[in-house]
């Protein structure tokens, strides 16, 4: 959902905030309209009757979203590409790609960069292999006869129960 101050203009919250304190507008229905919590709509209620002439809901960003600059992407992309070039190779055993390499490579040279900033570029770039599927455990219980146990733990060894007669042991059913 987007936010407030990119859905309504000052002036219609402004105008929504002013009939509520009219008495004219329900909480409720200022909620649905802006699509907002009661913590946030009082928040926005405070900053109003603090100052209603420059009450605004227009925000500056305090932490800028940063930007690398054309060389460090150049750096990145180059990076990605010679691991691209290992996993290619087919007389090399690697098959998997290592971002944190990567990054390791890049710090070397003095460039800080986010893991998850050289995945998004490998992404774009065609460097990115999902991980693999689990196969689903496979549940069918398979035994030669009617009753029959199978041993079902980890060993690969089959336990198969019978009864005396079957074993040759009619001594033990008198």
């Amino acid at each position: 959902m987007e936010q407030i101050h990119k859905r309504f203009t000052d002036e219609q919250v402004k105008a929504l905030l002013k009939g509520y304190c009219q008495g004219i507008l329900a909480i409720a229905v200022i909620e649905e309209v802006l699509k907002i919590g009661r913590s946030r709509f009082f928040s926005l209620l405070k900053e109003y009757r603090h100052d209603s002439d420059s009450f605004s809901i227009v925000y500056q960003r305090e932490n800028p979203t940063r930007r690398l600059s054309a060389s460090v992407e150049k750096e990145i992309k180059e990076k990605l590409r010679l691991e691209k070039s290992l996993i290619d190779n087919p007389t090399l055993p690697i098959t998997t790609y290592n971002y944190s390499a990567v990054r390791d490579r890049l710090a070397k040279r003095g460039i800080i960069v986010a893991l998850s900033t050289i995945i998004d570029r490998a992404k774009n770039l065609g460097c990115y292999q999902a991980h693999p599927r689990k196969k689903a455990h496979d549940r069918e219980v398979i035994t030669t006869a009617i009753g029959a146990l199978i041993q079902h733990d980890a060993s690969h060894h089959r336990l198969l129960t019978l009864c005396p007669r079957e074993m040759g042991l009619d001594y033990f059913l008198r």
